[in-house]
C-alpha cells in the first residue's frame, strides 16, 4: 500500500523515502480492520490523523501511516476544547509579556503571592492557546516497561534480581525477584545508557548550546530540552527509557492554585514561589529563543514547545538528576540514570557510585531484601520541603527534616564590631540561615555558637577576644558541654523560644486543625501533601520550643544554685575530636547559608572540586550522592542583560543541594 499525504501536511517520520509519502505492506490484519493513527504538521499546529484499514474478501480499503506501534503518540487531552490554531505573532506576545513580568526585580515583601497569582494568569493563557498541541505517548506507563528492561539488557545493564513494579502510594519502584544481601553489587549502568550534558552537546542541540550563554551555564536546562528533543524523536536511542517516564509529576509545579495556596504560611512557600516564577521565565526565554535563534532551526521544538512540555521536562530532570564524572573524569556532568531512578528512597545511606574502570553506575543493597520485597536507595539528607519542592513526595519517617530560621546581628548594634570578630574567628557569618531539626538536639553546634555571641555582654566578648586561653573558649562556642555563663545560655534558649514562638503564630492554622484536616478522605493528593508539610514544620518548632524551654528552665536552676561553670580553660581541640561542635565551622558545608545567597540552588561550575561524588577507599568507585538541582531555580532570565549564573552571580560557587533520583 502506499498514502500521500496532504500537501500542508509535515511529515514527522524519518523513515520516508519519498517528501510526505508513506509505503508498507499489509501482514496479520484482523478481518475487521485496523486502526492507525498519523500525528502531523500543519502549519505551526499539530494535528491527528486516524483511519482504519479494513479487510474484506479480496478488497482492501483505507490508509495507514508507518509510524507503527513503538512510536505511536497521541495529542494530550487538555480539557474538552480541540487543537487550538494559534498564530506565532499571538503566541510571541504572550511570552514576551510573561517574560518581562517573570525577568522585572523580585516582588517586595509581602506581595509575592500576588506575583504569583499574575505569573500564574499569564501561564493559563499561554496553556489554553496551546491545548492540544503537546505530544505524549500512547498507552499505560508500565505498558513500556518490558522494553525498558529488554534495551537496558542489550546495552549491559544488570537486569537480573529484580523487576519494575507498582507499589501503589509509593508509585513504581524495584521488587527484589530473589534474596539481596546487603551491599550486595546488584544494579550497574554503563555510561552509554545515560542521558548527560555531554550527550546534549553532541545532539541535535549542540549548536544551539554553543551560541547560548545560559545553557552553557545551567546544566540542568541543558538536559531538560535534551530530554525533549529526544522524546520528539521517534528514532531516539532514549525512546525505551523516555516512554517509562511519568507523564505528570507531583512537584508543586503540577499544584492547583488552591494546592498552592495551602503552603501559604510555611518555610517552604516561598520556594515554590520562586521555582514557578523561574520555569515560567525560563520557558519565554527558550520559546523564544527556539523561534529566532537560526542554531535552533532543525530544533524538534521549533513547531510545538509548549509550557506543559517545559514543566514535564523540568520536573523529570528535577526529580532524577545526578552527578557523574565526565569521560575523562577531570569534571563532572550531570546525568539521567535509566533503571536506577526507579529506586525510592528510604532512611540510610549513599549506596550508589560510579566506576571509573568499567566506566558505569554502580549501585549496592542499602540492606537485605527478600525476594518480592521493594529495594530501597537513600536519596541524601534532605529536608521534606525539599522532598515535596524537588521530588514531589513526602517522606513521614524522614530523620533528616528541618525548618529554616534565619537569624543576624544587626549593623547598628553598639557590639557588633567585637561579636562580629569572634564569629569571624569561628567561621561564622553574621547573618545566615540556620535549621531547627527534628531529633532530640534541635539546633546545631553552629546555631548554638551564634546564639551564644548574639546574647553576649562586653566583657564576655572581651574575654574571649583578648583573654587568657581564647582559642580554646572559641573552639567550645559550639559545645553544649561549654556554656560561656549561665545567664548567656539563659538569655539565648529565652530568646530562642521567642523566635520559634514567632514562627509558630505565622500558620494560619494548628497543628491539631491539620490533623484533623489530613483524616479527610476527600483531599486530593497534592493537598494531602502540602498539609502533611505544614504540620511537619510546625511538629519542629514545637519541639524546638519544648526544648529550648526546657533548656532555659535548667539553666536558670543552675544559676539560681550557684553552680560552678565546667573547666573551660583546660579544654583543648583534641577533647571536641569526636563531637560536632569543633570550630572554626566551615558554614556552607555544614548546611548553613550566608546572608546573601539564595536557600537553594546557585548555579555551580562543574568542577571537580565541587564534585558531587568522592573516592570510596579500596575501589576505584565514586561515591554518587544524588543531588539534583531544579532546573526552575537557576538563572535570572532578562531580555536586555543576561546573567549566566543568574541572580547569585556575586555569590560565586555554592555547593550543590543534595537530591533524589526516584521514581513517582
Amino acid at each position: 500500500w502506499s498514502l500521500v499525504l496532504p500537501p500542508d501536511m509535515r511529515l514527522l517520520a524519518s523513515s520516508c523515502q519519498e517528501p510526505n509519502v508513506l509505503k508498507g505492506s499489509l501482514t496479520n490484519a484482523g478481518t475487521h480492520g485496523t486502526r492507525y493513527v498519523f500525528v502531523g504538521l500543519r502549519g505551526n499546529v499539530m494535528s491527528r490523523w486516524q483511519h482504519v484499514l479494513t479487510v474484506k474478501p479480496g478488497l482492501l480499503s483505507g490508509k495507514v501511516s508507518t509510524m507503527g506501534k513503538k512510536s505511536r503518540v497521541k495529542i494530550q487531552k487538555s480539557g474538552s476544547a480541540a487543537t487550538t490554531s494559534v498564530s506565532s505573532k499571538e503566541m510571541m506576545i504572550l511570552v514576551s509579556e510573561l517574560l518581562q513580568k517573570c525577568s522585572s526585580g523580585g516582588p517586595t515583601a509581602g506581595k509575592e503571592w500576588e506575583e504569583y497569582l499574575q505569573i500564574r494568569g499569564l501561564v493559563e493563557k499561554i496553556r489554553k492557546k496551546q491545548r492540544g498541541m503537546s505530544v505524549e505517548f500512547e498507552g499505560r506507563r508500565d505498558d513500556h516497561f518490558p522494553h525498558l528492561m529488554s534495551w537496558a539488557r542489550d546495552h549491559g545493564a544488570s537486569c537480573e534480581g529484580f523487576a519494575v513494579t507498582n507499589f501503589g502510594a509509593e508509585g513504581y519502584g524495584l521488587r527484589a525477584t530473589r534474596d539481596i544481601k546487603a551491599e550486595e553489587l546488584f544494579l550497574w549502568i554503563p555510561r552509554k545508557m545515560l542521558m548527560t550534558v555531554e550527550s546534549a552537546k553532541k545532539s541535535v542541540l549542540g549548536p544551539l548550546y554553543n551560541q547560548d550563554r545560559i545553557l552553557q551555564a545551567m546544566d540542568n536546562v541543558t538536559l531538560a530540552l535534551h530530554l525533549l528533543c529526544e522524546r520528539a524523536n521517534p528514532a531516539s536511542f532514549w525512546l525505551p527509557y523516555i516512554r517509562t517516564l511519568p507523564q505528570e509529576y507531583d512537584t508543586p509545579l503540577f499544584y492547583e492554585q488552591d494546592e498552592v495556596q495551602l503552603l501559604q504560611g510555611t518555610q517552604a512557600v516561598q520556594d515554590v514561589l520562586s521555582q514557578y516564577r523561574n520555569t515560567a521565565r525560563q520557558y519565554a526565554y527558550f520559546y523564544k529563543l527556539i523561534q529566532t535563534h537560526p542554531a535552533s532551526s532543525k530544533l524538534p521544538l521549533k513547531d510545538s514547545f509548549t509550557f506543559d512540555d517545559y514543566r514535564w521536562a523540568v520536573s523529570s530532570v528535577m526529580t532524577r538528576q545526578n552527578q557523574i564524572p565526565t569521560e575523562d573524569g577531570r569534571q563532572v556532568t550531570l546525568a539521567l540514570i535509566p533503571l536506577w531512578d526507579m529506586c525510592n528512597h528510604r532512611n540510610g545511606l549513599i549506596t550508589t557510585g560510579y566506576n571509573l574502570e568499567d566506566d558505569r553506575c554502580e549501585c549496592v543493597a542499602l540492606q537485605d531484601y527478600k525476594k518480592n520485597e521493594q529495594i530501597y536507595i537513600f536519596y541524601g539528607t534532605r529536608s521534606n520541603a525539599e522532598f515535596v519542592i524537588h521530588n514531589g513526595f513526602f517522606y513521614q519517617e524522614n530523620a533528616h527534616d528541618q525548618v529554616k530560621i534565619k537569624l543576624g546581628i544587626s549593623k547598628s548594634e553598639r557590639l557588633y564590631a567585637m561579636k562580629a570578630e569572634v564569629l569571624a574567628r569561628a567561621g561564622i557569618p553574621v547573618s545566615s540561615i540556620f535549621a531547627l531539626y527534628c531529633n532530640e538536639q534541635p539546633i546545631s553546634a553552629q546555631l548554638l555558637a551564634f546564639l551564644r555571641v548574639f546574647c553576649m555582654k562586653e566583657e564576655e566578648l572581651r574575654d574571649y577576644l583578648l583573654g587568657g586561653h581564647a582559642i580554646n573558649k572559641i573552639v567550645t562556642l559550639g559545645s553544649m558541654e561549654f556554656p560561656v555563663s549561665w545567664d548567656n545560655e539563659i538569655k539565648l534558649w529565652t530568646f530562642l523560644e521567642t523566635r520559634v514562638a514567632l514562627l509558630l503564630k505565622a500558620y494560619k492554622t494548628t497543628s491539631e486543625e491539620d490533623s484533623s484536616t489530613l483524616e479527610k478522605s476527600e483531599l486530593s493528593p497534592h493537598s494531602r501533601m502540602a498539609i502533611q508539610l505544614r504540620l511537619a514544620e510546625k511538629w519542629i518548632l514545637e519541639k524546638a520550643l519544648a526544648s529550648g524551654r526546657a533548656k532555659r528552665v535548667h539553666f536558670q536552676k543552675q544559676l539560681e544554685e550557684g553552680a560552678p561553670l565546667p573547666d573551660y580553660h583546660e579544654s583543648s581541640i583534641a577533647l571536641l575530636e569526636n563531637t560536632d561542635a569543633k570550630l572554626p565551622i566551615i558554614l556552607h558545608k555544614l548546611g548553613e547559608i550566608q546572608e546573601g545567597q539564595e536557600i537553594q540552588f546557585e548555579e555551580t561550575g562543574a568542577r571537580v572540586e565541587n564534585a558531587a561524588f568522592e573516592m570510596d577507599p579500596g575501589a576505584n568507585r565514586l561515591a554518587l550522592k544524588p543531588e539534583p538541582r531544579d532546573p526552575s531555580e537557576e538563572t535570572n532570565v532578562n531580555s536586555a542583560a543576561l546573567d549566566p549564573l543568574g541572580t547569585n552571580s556575586k555569590n560565586g560557587q555554592r555547593e550543590v543541594t543534595r537530591v533524589s533520583a526516584g521514581a513517582i
